[in-house]
């Protein structure tokens, strides 16, 4: 049987908490201003109880490989949501199931009528910043919303559906 992605439920609580800890602890991010100190992080599954929000994991063989959700973050543009708390193990990456993931958290969020998603990250992700250029996601010249994230200094955002490409130019950078 192939990679299952299902909603999260409240027994993966403390493996998503941990592997996307161990993943900041990997790429040497683990600091104040990310998701790593977030309190969220340890209670995913009550925070995407949220109807206009989910989070799904990717499971093979009854083991999580990483999980990818989206959230109507505070302060973000109406019809915008926040790609949130995507990662995964070592062993899953490369192997397609972090687009899998990703591609779940687009449909799902264009069938709940968002327009637009938003992420925060870090250079030192490079192979997953590359992989969010593929997937149309462009650059931006500043953070948006309340992520409480302050520590990120890549922000980006992608168009669900055709909006005014005007009022993006001017926080684009590329």
């Amino acid at each position: 049987m192939g990679v299952l992605i299902r909603p999260i439920e409240k027994t993966d609580n403390p493996v998503i908490a941990e592997l996307i800890r161990m993943v900041f602890r990997e790429f040497q991010l683990s600091q104040t201003g990310t998701v790593y100190s977030d309190p969220t992080t340890d209670r995913l599954y009550e925070l995407f109880q949220n109807p206009s929000a989910q989070y799904c994991v990717a499971e093979l063989d009854n083991v999580i490989l990483g999980g990818c959700g989206f959230f109507p973050t505070n302060g973000l543009p109406a019809g915008c949501a926040e790609i949130v708390k995507f990662y995964l193990s070592p062993d899953a990456r490369g192997k397609g199931t972090g687009k899998l993931l990703m591609q779940r958290a687009i449909d799902s969020a264009k069938k709940m009528g968002y327009d637009r998603l938003y992420l925060e990250t870090f250079p030192e992700l490079a192979t997953t910043i590359s992989m969010y250029e593929k997937a149309g996601f462009k650059h931006l010249k500043y953070s948006l919303g309340n992520s409480g994230h302050f520590a990120c200094t890549i922000w980006m955002i992608k168009n669900l559906v055709n909006i005014n490409a005007g009022e993006m130019n001017e926080i684009i950078t590329k």
